[in-house]
């Protein structure tokens, strides 16, 4: 995949920092991607620190938002014209269930059928916080409040169940 380079100003939109893609490096995008909808993954860097991100279109125009972590207070430094490279990322995303959940989820038939209904958003979300906990005491408590989560009994990862 061929990467591209672009400077852009930084601007906001509500909190979030972000750049335009140009419309020539955007369509090459696509081709990458085979896509024009939809979120699309991508790496490249910001003043030549590496990232991985995901291309979003949002409000008719297609947006490559800058987080603190691709660029040091990002927020407080729109108008700044910054250097970007570009490229798609066709690597596999996917977060795999750790097998703990997946145990539990099936100890549940009524837990594992509401998680299998969740909208996928809310789905790769349980899944990717419980894949970042570091410790198996903190995994094992995080599994039984999604359980009781999927269940109507607590919030979990700031949400309720309807």
């Amino acid at each position: 995949m061929k990467t591209y380079s672009f400077r852009a100003s930084l601007e906001i939109i509500g909190i979030n920092p972000y750049v335009q893609v140009p419309e020539m490096i955007l369509m090459e995008i696509f081709i990458q991607a085979a896509k024009t909808k939809g979120p699309i993954p991508v790496v490249g860097t910001v003043n030549d620190l590496p990232y991985q991100q995901t291309l979003l279109r949002y409000s008719g125009l297609w947006r490559l938002y800058i987080n603190t972590i691709m660029l040091k207070n990002s927020p407080k430094r729109i108008g700044e014209t910054i250097k970007v490279t570009i490229k798609f990322d066709p690597s596999d995303r996917t977060i795999k269930p750790h097998p703990k959940l997946i145990e539990a989820l099936n100890n549940n038939l009524e837990a594992k059928f509401r998680f299998d209904h969740l909208n996928p958003y809310m789905q790769k979300e349980i899944l990717r916080y419980i894949s970042s906990l570091k410790t198996e005491e903190s995994r094992n408590r995080n599994i039984k409040r999604a359980v009781d989560f999927l269940l109507g009994k607590s919030s979990f990862i700031g949400k309720k169940m309807l």
